[in-house]
């Protein structure tokens, strides 16, 4: 299709920004730093996408209980990924801020869409890394529900980067086969080399000092993680919502506190009191805490195999099951399915110790390869039904 050209006056009007680039402000700068950043959004689509599906499953795909450490893998390499995003997606822009000033800013009907593409992908990019680091942060300033428009919007981004990708391909394979080799800047005498090194270094610190959230050894140089799972005020585990933040401190301890198990139609209900629960046979394993933040711990869990309660009102390991808490809001309930199902405990001591109400007292899912906010806490209620 022929592209319809834009008239517009030769030179700029009065007051336009300059368009003289500096040394620094070239296409072998550009493609390298945008290789990086189409690499670390690349990571962070699929890991994201992995993450929204441990809460939305298909039901003929139910989430896998091996690795059991695998949501500890992805979601902490999509948080440090992020992270180490920005620094990458500043120095990206900086390298080509001059094409701000091109005059004129459109040449064609095409141009004008091309650019409009490329100001979905900044737009989308920057609010993307902005509302994910205030989330490890927990702090909410916006009012829309982070994680549906966090996922739809990494849609976007991301349909946006393979847009620009695929029409800036032949300007990428030049610069990336264009030397980084050349004169220096004259006012800071950095090389271009020099500008690319210094970007990675800065995107590698700022991995580094994330990373500590996941990996223990690195607890000590985890500067930017808000949560050191090495520093939990609790049983060695940092805590999410507290109890009071549930609005569960008198009904958990309450002397009335039963486990209701409903069954499916004509198999019945059982009503379990936890001196009950706690006589049954018990299972102790090692699993880890995963949560969306990105930190994680693992951790020794004992109690009974969540399928032998199910046994008792005929459900069995191809049944659905749905926890509930006795929290009314947020995260209140979860439903878990095959594998997991198999492998999951009603926690009841956590390191050898009774929960404490921060953890989950009195009864706590706990299963392989599941993001956090699926271990359900302060458990009251167990629906099994037949798939």
């Amino acid at each position: 299709m022929p592209s319809v050209k834009l008239r517009l006056p030769s030179s700029p009007p009065p007051g336009w920004p300059s368009e003289d680039r500096g040394r620094l402000h070239h296409e072998s700068v550009t493609a390298r730093l945008g290789t990086a950043v189409g690499i670390a959004f690349g990571i962070c689509f699929v890991t994201g996408v992995i993450s929204h599906y441990q809460s939305h499953p298909w039901m003929w795909l139910p989430p896998p209980a091996t690795p059991a450490g695998g949501y500890r893998f992805t979601q902490g390499l999509h948080v440090i990924t992020g992270f180490a995003s920005i620094p990458l997606l500043l120095a990206k822009l900086w390298s080509v801020q001059n094409k701000l000033a091109q005059w004129p800013p459109v040449r064609s009907v095409l141009h004008a869409l091309e650019r409009a593409s490329v100001a979905v992908l900044i737009a989308g990019a920057l609010v993307q890394l902005t509302t994910g680091m205030l989330n490890v942060l927990q702090y909410y300033p916006f009012k829309w529900p982070f994680a549906s428009v966090h996922y739809a919007l990494g849609w976007v981004v991301i349909g946006a980067l393979l847009l620009h990708i695929a029409v800036k391909l032949p300007i990428i394979r030049r610069g990336l086969s264009t030397k980084l080799d050349g004169p220096m800047v004259d006012e800071h005498g950095l090389t271009r080399r020099g500008a690319v090194t210094g970007v990675g270094i800065g995107a590698g610190i700022v991995g580094l000092t994330t990373v500590g959230q996941v990996v223990g050894p690195l607890a000590k140089v985890a500067l930017l993680a808000p949560r050191r799972p090495d520093r939990a005020p609790q049983q060695d585990l940092p805590v999410n919502r507290t109890a009071a933040a549930a609005g569960v401190r008198k009904t958990a301890v309450s002397a009335d506190y039963r486990l209701t198990v409903r069954g499916g139609t004509g198999t019945g209900t059982r009503t379990l009191t936890l001196q009950q629960i706690e006589a049954m046979p018990a299972q102790t394993r090692d699993l880890s805490i995963a949560c969306v933040e990105g930190w994680s711990r693992r951790a020794t869990w004992t109690g009974p195999s969540l399928l032998d309660i199910v046994a008792m009102v005929g459900g069995t390991a191809d049944s659905i099951v749905t926890v509930s808490s006795l929290e009314k809001h947020g995260f209140s309930r979860s439903t878990i399915t095959a594998g997991q199902l198999k492998e999951a405990l009603l926690a009841t001591h956590l390191h050898g110790e009774r929960l404490t109400l921060d953890h989950g007292y009195p009864l706590r899912l706990i299963a392989p390869d599941r993001k956090g906010e699926l271990q359900t806490k302060w458990v009251d209620t167990v629906v099994v039904s037949h798939a």
